[in-house]
């Protein structure tokens, strides 16, 4: 089946975003350090956007679809399993918008909770993001609100891609840049942002590789999700977006098992009391497993995108 046709998003669609954007989300800081790989001390800068408001990158993307968004809609519907629905609801309130989250039955109750926190009504619906999807899509029909994509709309990747743009600002040179995939906003974002002359590499769980699968395949398809980051990274399909992005420009994709998540969340834990997600480790995973080997001389830039965590879990 043929990718449906996207609009094609350029760096001025993010620095657009970034004008939007300022002065109500934080640019996050960057963080130059050695994490130990198989190998020994590898150089990195971590990009700590997990300090960003809600603990996670998302509500970058949201915030900037709401601002952007035309006509008097007073109300916002979307499907997520974690932090798009948190995004969503922060940047609701913001706005001075209802904000409805239908969640998968599998999703977080740490992040429905903070969902609740921020004012958001939640609905659960099905038992993956898919079916939770199809049924917001239908509640915002039937309520005439706002529908919300949590990763395969343009104003949310354009957000998201302002990501980049800091990087470039904060970090010297055109290092590699290291970011975790699930439906592919953030990774998209990033690579629109840093164009062609930027090296932007996907890291995806051996459970969730959508990206990775697709990009074998040449275009979006369906996988199975079994990963212990599948609250983040539970998306089952790459967006189309992020894989006419990923085409486009480039963009990599390496694998890492669970295991790997686990280990690098909890060496980000221990070395640098850093609380992260798994989803938040993965692209350190890429790093510490060895599935990402960097150049001699080279400081690759690994965003850790969310903070959304039970800290019982640590």
């Amino acid at each position: 089946m043929a990718t449906r046709k996207v609009k094609r998003l350029y760096r001025s669609d993010v620095r657009q975003a970034r004008r939007l954007l300022r002065g109500h989300t934080r640019k996050t800081p960057v963080f130059h350090t050695d994490i130990l790989g198989p190998r020994g001390p590898v150089p990195v800068t971590l990009k700590l956007e997990h300090l960003q408001h809600g603990g996670t990158f998302k509500v970058r993307g949201c915030l900037n679809a709401l601002l952007q968004a035309r006509g008097e809609r007073s109300s916002v519907v979307l499907a997520s399993a974690g932090n798009a629905g948190i995004a969503a609801a922060l940047a609701s309130a913001l706005r001075g918008m209802s904000c409805t989250v239908v969640v998968p039955e599998s999703a977080s109750h740490t992040k429905v909770a903070a969902m609740w926190s921020h004012g958001a009504e939640v609905l659960w619906h099905g038992t993956t993001y898919a079916e939770a999807h199809k049924y917001a899509s239908q509640l915002a029909a039937e309520r005439g609100a706002m529908p919300l994509h949590a990763y395969d709309l343009p104003e949310i990747v354009a957000g998201a891609g302002v990501v980049g743009l800091e990087i470039e600002e904060q970090v010297r040179g055109r290092p590699p840049v290291l970011v975790a995939v699930g439906g592919g906003g953030l990774v998209a974002g990033v690579a629109v942002a840093l164009g062609l002359r930027g090296r932007v590499i996907g890291v995806e769980p051996h459970g969730a590789p959508t990206l990775h699968e697709a990009l074998a395949a040449g275009r979006p398809v369906d996988v199975e999700v079994s990963s212990v980051a599948s609250d983040s990274l539970g998306a089952n399909r790459i967006g189309d977006i992020a894989m006419e992005v990923a085409q486009r420009y480039g963009v990599r994709s390496v694998l890492v098992s669970d295991d790997a998540i686990v280990m690098a969340r909890e060496y980000l834990w221990r070395e640098f009391r850093i609380v992260v997600e798994p989803a938040g480790a993965t692209a350190v995973a890429a790093i510490q497993s060895g599935a990402y080997v960097p150049a001699v001389g080279e400081r690759p830039v690994i965003v850790l995108c969310g903070a959304n965590t039970d800290l019982a879990t640590l």
